[in-house]
């Protein structure tokens, strides 16, 4: 497919994980392995090249505990084929029109209230702030810092695959970090 066939083909409609996905995080657990964490993806292609993600992260596997719901809007830049898969395509997801974040657990609000107090309200379960362009310590964000990943995307057998997370929990945070394996794929919302 070319990327204006991938544009087309991805509109209309969510696309969402077919399981909870784990993770690893640049977090070590106490014997020094990584601590995973596990997330589902809704995403949303909206013509003219813009985005929704809604991102939902759980403290288990089967995602039956959120912790948290983060909604990440913005533009996908497209930069040409990656050597993944013949048709992947190369994105930069620029987080430029909003990042907000939910608790949904009393534990996670609380350490909010101890991580990310300069600038935020009380952070309370179920209420949104928007850490757009704001310094977000839990994040690694900094003041005016527009959130970017160096990603792809590709469509096999209706399935939207983007780039599983480096093993040693590096972001995708510049075009060195990229992904260079597959994540689990998202599959069309019915």
């Amino acid at each position: 497919m070319t990327t204006e066939q991938i544009k087309q083909f991805i509109q209309g409609g969510e696309w969402t994980s077919i399981a909870p996905e784990i993770r690893p995080s640049s977090i070590k657990n106490a014997d020094g392995t990584l601590k995973p964490f596990y997330l589902t993806r809704v995403f949303k292609y909206i013509p003219g090249d813009k985005f929704e993600l809604l991102v939902t992260n759980s403290a288990y596997a089967y995602g039956k505990i959120p912790l948290v719901k983060i909604n990440i809007k913005g533009r996908m830049v497209w930069q040409g084929s990656h050597p993944i898969a013949e048709d992947a395509q190369k994105v930069d997801f620029i987080a430029d029109e909003a990042y907000e974040v939910t608790p949904l657990l009393q534990g996670f609000a609380d350490a909010m209230n101890k991580l990310a107090t300069n600038g935020y309200n009380k952070w309370e379960v179920n209420q949104m702030q928007s850490i757009f362009k704001k310094a977000f310590a839990p994040f690694g964000l900094t003041d005016g810092q527009i959130f970017a990943e160096y990603d792809l995307i590709y469509i096999y057998n209706d399935m939207m695959f983007w780039g599983a997370r480096n093993i040693d929990g590096r972001g995708f945070d510049k075009e060195e970090n990229r992904p260079t394996n597959l994540q689990i794929p998202l599959i069309r919302k019915q």
